[in-house]
């Protein structure tokens, strides 16, 4: 067995060896912390969804380093909106508010206790695309099966499609589908 041997010398003990107690700095008792609060800057929000409501209204954090920029991933994400425009309730949407991709923040500043009014546009439903399109493909079967004196094989026989490509009919269906979402506030322009 090795016995191990306490150095006398001052210069050869290793300083974190020793444990010193010390005072504390601050006169007072030691166990006694006072806490502090700090105000954390919030806006008042009121939302509309595409320009009616307000749909909500309720008080947001604001985040970002200076503590001054909206958080604007939270609340799309609890209203299922895809943007969030600034809105005037007298003259309707205004800018896109941009945030950053990666923490969420908003681009502009906001100072604290302020009233912001914000328009935001819902989420497009998956349902209701995939909906019209098995729609159309259907209208457009039964229409050529009604219309037509002889309907083409591939009807008669719905097992096999025969020489018709059935993604040429699904494409179609897609394009016109799409085409009309598209075209809609064009319409909505001219006053039809």
């Amino acid at each position: 067995m090795s016995v191990e041997t306490i150095p006398e010398n001052a210069e050869e003990r290793d300083p974190q060896q020793e444990i010193v107690e010390t005072t504390p700095l601050l006169g007072g008792e030691s166990n006694s912390r006072t806490a502090t609060t700090t105000k954390v800057p919030e806006v008042e929000i009121h939302l509309y969804r595409c320009g009616k409501g307000p749909i909500d209204v309720f008080k947001s954090n604001l985040g970002g380093w200076e503590q001054n920029q909206l958080e604007v991933r939270p609340i799309l994400e609890k209203y299922g909106l895809k943007s969030i425009f600034a809105f005037n309730v007298e003259r309707g949407r205004a800018a896109p508010i941009r945030f950053h991709p990666r923490n969420g923040w908003s681009v502009l500043m906001y100072r604290d206790g302020a009233v912001v009014y914000i328009d935001g546009e819902p989420q497009d439903s998956v349902l209701k695309p995939i909906t019209r399109i098995v729609l159309g493909v259907a209208i457009v079967m039964l229409l050529i099966t009604f219309l037509m004196k002889d309907p083409p094989a591939w009807i008669k026989n719905n097992i096999s499609m025969g020489n018709f490509p059935p993604w040429v009919l699904a494409c179609v269906v897609i394009v016109v589908t799409r085409a009309r979402k598209k075209t809609r506030d064009f319409f909505k322009k001219c006053g039809w």
